[in-house]
């Protein structure tokens, strides 16, 4: 598919966009320090540079609503230099299957690995790159979360992108128990600058990253995999594992994301990151344009009072914050200062939050 295209184009209800309405879990987002490296990193899946071996492994992901242990184990490890953010991820799997070989086909109708990121952090121009067993990519420019009316551009590429995939078993073979498959991936820095205004290498700085793996039931059919249908013919849904759990089965809510900071520190030595005191007062504003949300959906038209959607006094480390409601033709902004910069947060009705 090019140019733009929308949910429904996609022919989607309930799948790796994560569409279906959930009840949604309170969870705090994962942190990660990315070292820099000045090895020359060869990108061919196997990821045993000294680099790589100094770098850490992510926590374990868990299941994207983050209360069930996944079936099989995924970890990530990350770095980067002036040129490339690297990835590299190990899953655990006993039947490592791919079909899609085609680039910017719906990747995860297969097995796949999945980077979204959202440089500043906004929720709004974000990308998602997704690639399978066969090292086939999928990747998309989002404007906006697929709760709002949104853009996304099939069509935009990671230019310059390099990946690599080893398998520890055999593709396609159902006579075996494989043991995983290891994907390493270095995501251009160029390809953020060329477009959208992500100038700067996030140098001693952070960007709002997460990571998804579908997983599939399978069937083998004349000794080829195959998505395991019910009893009426319908796929049956995918397992959503990822490193920094959602809540919900909707991986489209960026304020959600983990936080991927870029210390300038050699791999191999140690930094320091805490998620800053500014980043939680603005998820407390996203609490509010949710509920905001669900006013709407109820009374067909936005909250006129900030008593309507805020029932309690908001506290961040003892400090209350306070919130300002401004109703205007096309919807709202809600505002806030945070206590511990005194800066000014304003969130609108499309979900982007801004400083004033």
């Amino acid at each position: 598919m090019k140019g733009r295209f929308t949910l429904l184009s996609l022919a989607m209800v309930c799948t790796s966009l994560y569409s279906c309405a959930q009840t949604e879990n309170k969870v705090t987002p994962k942190q990660f320090i990315a070292y820099k490296t000045s090895q020359e990193m060869v990108i061919d899946g196997q990821g045993n540079e000294e680099a790589w071996k100094k770098a850490e492994w992510s926590d374990t992901f868990i299941d994207i609503e983050g209360i069930k242990k996944p079936k099989y184990d995924t970890k990530v490890k990350m770095l980067w230099d002036d040129k490339y953010y690297y990835i590299l991820a190990k899953m655990e799997e006993p039947h490592v299957w791919a079909t899609l070989k085609q680039r910017d086909t719906i990747i995860f109708y297969n097995n796949d690995f999945e980077v979204f990121i959202d440089p500043d952090g906004d929720t709004q121009n974000y990308y998602e790159l997704e690639i399978n067993a066969l090292n086939t990519a999928w990747d998309l420019f989002i404007n906006k979360p697929y709760r709002e009316q949104n853009v996304v551009l099939n069509d935009w590429n990671l230019t310059g992108l390099k990946s690599a995939v080893t398998i520890d078993g055999t593709l396609n073979n159902p006579k075996d128990i494989d043991k995983g498959w290891t994907l390493e991936i270095a995501i251009p820095w160029k390809a953020y600058r060329a477009s959208y205004f992500h100038k700067n290498v996030p140098k001693d700085n952070f960007w709002k990253v997460n990571f998804s793996r579908v997983n599939w039931q399978h069937d083998i059919t004349n000794g080829k995999y195959t998505r395991k249908k019910d009893v009426n013919g319908k796929f049956l849904p995918e397992y959503n594992w990822v490193w920094s759990p959602m809540g919900v089965i909707n991986m489209h809510e960026p304020e959600k994301w983990g936080y991927v900071y870029f210390s300038s520190k050699e791999v191999g030595t140690k930094d320091n990151f805490a998620i800053p005191q500014d980043d939680k007062v603005k998820w407390e504003l996203y609490t509010l344009y949710r509920a905001q949300k669900n006013y709407y959906k109820t009374h067909q038209t936005w909250a006129k009072t900030m008593d309507d959607i805020l029932k309690d006094e908001v506290l961040l480390a003892g400090q209350k914050l306070s919130f300002q409601l401004e109703n205007h033709t096309s919807g709202y902004n809600i505002i806030t200062i945070s206590p511990f910069s005194k800066k000014t947060y304003i969130i609108k009705e499309d979900g982007q939050v801004f400083e004033k």
